[in-house]
């Protein structure tokens, strides 16, 4: 057992927070109170000066190789107990190599190297999630791209109607054995050319069995509001009358990106609640003015400025800025993007205003978007969740402690249908973190990527108190 005693619980559901111990014992929550007398040989955490709140979820991460690992640093030391992974489309199941395709398309290569797609089904890549332990630190979404790189003989093109119905078998596999629901990502290489039916026909699938359908847009600059569209018309036509709890529209990465969309916030928000009235949905946005992804010319038309994470052809050049990689390699900033690929980079597209009202969105969930393979990853790996918290509370006062807290708990946890996770309640998931409110502080930045944050004293998961590096 353990007490940890004299914290401020801040329970995750917006309830005012309240001085109490909270008593764990295995992996529940077993009692919040007055604890004077705990049983004999309880373990003891000092929370004084402290808030006591559910660990963390990150609603959109794509730690799906990191969490394999059983202890991912870059979410623990951050408060995070839970990420969900296989988002935006690619997943590391269900996928094998074969003659035609010895390796994953782009972008599936995000996760990791070839090597680490070793699961034809979601049975075994749980299975390996769940580790030795059995304290899975994530859960998984079935991405679309995946899907057509196992079953569609031709990413080119929509899927043929005997591609589909193999795709659609393997999702409801995949739901079967633990999935929370499907990804799309249809700006990407992957699936660009699928059609809206075909998107449509899995996510009817998704939601027919309590599943969440999360997609990023088909574009996210001039042609936003267009794709926004595409996503509620899919949404609309693939959900039953009577959905299941589970089966909601999830909007990847919020963002008014490029010149042309900056400052458009409130027409982005009012699109989306209006939307509400009729799909059950939220989204997840990231705290910071840019974001992360491929190499690829629009993202950098759009941007102020762009940041190398890495370059297959030339790895020395990751983490320089695109104009000086371009210098050195002797070309113009649009045929250095080329020779850079396959590549990725950071985008510098969004305006601070922009982001604050989106994050501070009562629908509005917290999503690193974080990519641990990056040479140079960008700092909300390590940094999204004190850095949400410092904005939102410290800083700019927008939202008080115990919002805050909801949005990055009880709302995820209800969006992903993720059970006792997400509240601090008797008989709960002991998923915990103990934190500094003055102290919780992001320090990872472009030069120093991988620096963990401050602030966080204790993280149990599951009941079992997690080892935090010292300092």
């Amino acid at each position: 057992m353990t007490v940890i005693r004299g914290g401020l619980v801040v329970d995750g559901t917006g309830a005012p927070a309240r001085r109490a111990d909270v008593l764990v014992d295995g992996d529940r929550i077993a009692a919040i109170g007055a604890i004077p007398n705990p049983p004999p040989g309880a373990a003891a955490i000092d929370a004084a000066g402290a808030v006591v709140a559910p660990g963390f979820i990150d609603a959109h991460t794509h730690d799906d190789v990191a969490a394999l690992d059983g202890v991912n640093m870059a979410k623990l030391t951050q408060g995070v107990t839970t990420a969900v992974v296989g988002n935006c489309g690619f997943s590391l199941a269900p996928w094998t190599p074969s003659p035609a395709r010895p390796l994953p398309p782009a972008p599936l290569g995000i996760l990791g190297g070839p090597g680490r797609f070793a699961y034809p089904d979601f049975v075994s890549y749980l299975a390996a999630l769940g580790g030795e332990g059995g304290r899975p630190a994530a859960v998984a979404l079935c991405g679309h791209s995946s899907l057509r790189a196992l079953r569609v003989e031709d990413l080119g093109r929509p899927a043929s109607p005997d591609e589909l119905a193999a795709m659609i078998a393997d999702l409801e596999a995949a739901l079967d054995a633990g999935c929370v629901g499907l990804s799309a990502g249809l700006a990407y290489p992957a699936a660009i050319a699928s059609s809206t039916d075909e998107v449509t026909a899995l996510a009817r699938a998704a939601f027919r069995r309590g599943g969440a359908f999360a997609i990023h847009l088909r574009n996210e600059y001039d042609g936003v509001w267009d794709a926004l569209d595409e996503a509620f018309a899919i949404a609309r036509a693939a959900m039953p009358d009577s959905p299941e709890p589970g089966a909601r529209l999830v909007l990847s990465h919020q963002k008014c990106a490029g010149p042309l969309q900056r400052g458009r916030a409130s027409e982005l928000l009012e699109r989306i609640e209006r939307a509400s009235r009729d799909i059950p949905l939220a989204f997840d946005a990231y705290p910071y003015e840019a974001g992360s992804t491929l190499l690829e010319a629009e993202s950098a038309r759009a941007s102020r400025r762009v940041i190398v994470t890495w370059s297959d052809p030339h790895p020395e050049l990751a983490g320089l800025e695109l104009t000086e990689a371009a210098e050195r390699l002797g070309l113009d900033e649009d045929a250095a993007l080329e020779a850079l690929k396959p590549g990725g980079g950071a985008y510098f597209h969004m305006d601070e205003a922009d982001v604050d009202a989106i994050l501070a969105h009562p629908l509005c969930m917290v999503g690193s978007d974080g990519l641990p393979a990056d040479a140079v990853p960008h700092p909300r790996l390590y940094g999204a969740f004190p850095r949400y918290f410092g904005r939102m509370v410290r800083e700019k006062r927008l939202l008080g402690l115990e919002e805050t807290v909801r949005k990055a708990t009880s709302l995820p946890a209800a969006v992903f249908s993720l059970g006792s996770k997400g509240i601090l309640r008797v008989g709960a998931d002991a998923d915990i973190v103990v934190f500094e409110p003055g102290r919780y502080r992001d320090r990872a930045d472009w030069r120093e990527p991988r620096r963990r944050c401050e602030g966080v004293r204790a993280v149990l998961r599951r009941g079992m108190l997690e080892s935090l590096p010292v300092g």
